[in-house]
């Protein structure tokens, strides 16, 4: 009887800890990442005027036009993998809603020129916290730290 009453405490201590796991993760999707700029709720993507593409907050998800269509991926693009991105300058599109931003790119493109520069921007968090919290993954500091010459404003729009 003894025995019967740990099962079933270690099998109702095993099913909570489950869905405690699981809300914890779902906390953190679409989460701005530490580089966006700060004082921006509700919004979905950010567009990146220097390397021309866009950032999908909720899926984490770059967005760029690659050998005649767009591409999603968690990493920039090869020949920005070097940009930074805490200095460089985020378009918040605080007006559109969907899953194609880059419906309007030739508006974006001709509005925010590479090299654009909006209203002084803070980011989230800050490169070190970045670093230490990512030292472990080469690819993500290859993809998020360095400045390869683009976007070095601090700037808000």
């Amino acid at each position: 009887m003894k025995t019967l009453k740990l099962i079933i405490a270690g099998f109702l201590l095993f099913i909570s800890s489950n869905s405690q796991a699981q809300v914890a993760v779902n906390v953190n999707i679409g989460t701005p990442p530490a580089w966006g700029p700060v004082g921006y709720s509700n919004v979905e993507f950010y567009y990146l005027p220097d390397i021309e593409c866009y950032f999908d907050i909720h899926l984490s998800q770059f967005i760029y036009f690659n050998n005649g269509r767009w591409v999603r991926t968690k990493y920039l693009p090869r020949p920005y993998r070097n940009y930074d991105l805490y200095n460089g300058y985020k378009v918040v599109l605080t007006d559109y809603h969907g899953k194609t931003p880059y419906k309007y790119f030739k508006t974006h493109k001709a509005k925010y020129y590479k090299g654009y520069k909006g209203k002084p921007q803070k980011t989230i968090g800050n490169r070190q916290d970045y670093y230490h919290s990512n030292k472990n993954h080469k690819s993500d500091k290859k993809q998020h730290h360095g400045n390869n010459g683009h976007g070095n404003g601090n700037k808000k729009h």
